[in-house]
């Protein structure tokens, strides 16, 4: 009873101190002061982001709004966590906690922990610069070492690939060292025709180019008017012949089909002959004769 009672006058003898009503009033204003000013550099770091975003939209180099709303969010959240953190250790100093004690030990465990997940670590840091710099987005076209296929999803650990066959390639971010992005720019379409010996090259040459005149009218895809680049190589039994197109991204296979069947069907429709594998027959029979004459 006597314990209780010296603790309860010792509390009555503090609430009637002035000085500590002052300190107390004091460490009050200190801590709604740092919440206030917490709030307010928030506020204006997010609205700062934002602005940044929004004159980055104006510039030619753009990236999706998907992408752009991911990378926003992110950023606004780091910079609430750092803040808020700070203010909190800012409130622990104005409390008289040793706050140094605290980082100590926090910083012991976050050692701890970052010995355990390094590659964890590694993953996420590498998935932000994947966001940040806009190096692929999902539904680009990419090679990532030795998949290639279709970019599914991009997350802060790991991106999902899709290859043209089906299968799903899951690969950790930390490990995507060199990326070849081919839906960045417009790809081109290359096609090889060969043709006889026997025919005119000028003529075919011609034939084609009235042909390829025509593509981009008939064709979206295409993005300038096919070239006829001329004669590439001197085959065995026919002269190849080198067609190509810019395209929009991507669509230099399905274009490039396109291409060859309208050229089959237009130098058919002029005559003009494409090779094919020959057999010549010698038969040894009708020559003995004159062999054994000539002996």
């Amino acid at each position: 009873m006597d314990y209780f009672a010296k603790i309860i006058r010792n509390i009555l003898e503090k609430m009637a101190n002035e000085d500590a009503w002052i300190s107390i009033g004091e460490g009050c204003l200190k801590i709604l002061g740092i919440l206030l000013i917490s709030m307010i550099v928030v506020r204006l770091g997010k609205l700062a982001i934002q602005n940044i975003f929004a004159a980055r939209r104006h510039s030619p180099l753009r990236i999706s709004e998907r992408r752009e709303a991911t990378l926003l969010k992110l950023l606004q959240n780091v910079l609430t966590y750092v803040i808020y953190f700070i203010a909190i250790l800012m409130i622990l100093s104005t409390l008289t906690i040793d706050v140094g004690a605290l980082l100590a030990g926090a910083g012991i465990v976050g050692l701890a922990v970052g010995f355990g997940a390094q590659s964890l670590v590694k993953d996420i840091i590498t998935g932000f610069f994947i966001i940040f710099e806009d190096q692929f987005s999902v539904g680009d076209h990419v090679r990532i070492g030795q998949f290639e296929g279709t970019v599914e999803e991009i997350g802060l650990r790991t991106t999902k690939i899709k290859q043209w066959t089906g299968e799903l390639h899951i690969l950790p971010n930390g490990s995507i060292i060199e990326v070849t992005n081919f839906s960045m720019h417009n790809s081109v379409a290359v096609v090889d025709i060969s043709i006889s010996y026997e025919e005119d090259i000028k003529r075919v040459e011609e034939v084609i180019r009235a042909l390829l005149s025509t593509m981009m009218d008939k064709y979206e895809d295409i993005v300038s008017e096919p070239q006829l680049l001329g004669v590439q190589s001197l085959g065995a039994s026919e002269v190849l012949l080198r067609v190509t197109a810019e395209t929009t991204p991507m669509r230099h296979f399905p274009i490039a089909r396109e291409l060859r069947k309208e050229i089959k069907l237009c130098l058919d429709k002029q005559g003009i002959e494409i090779p094919y594998p020959r057999l010549v027959m010698y038969s040894r029979q009708e020559h003995e004769p004159a062999l054994k004459q000539g002996v």
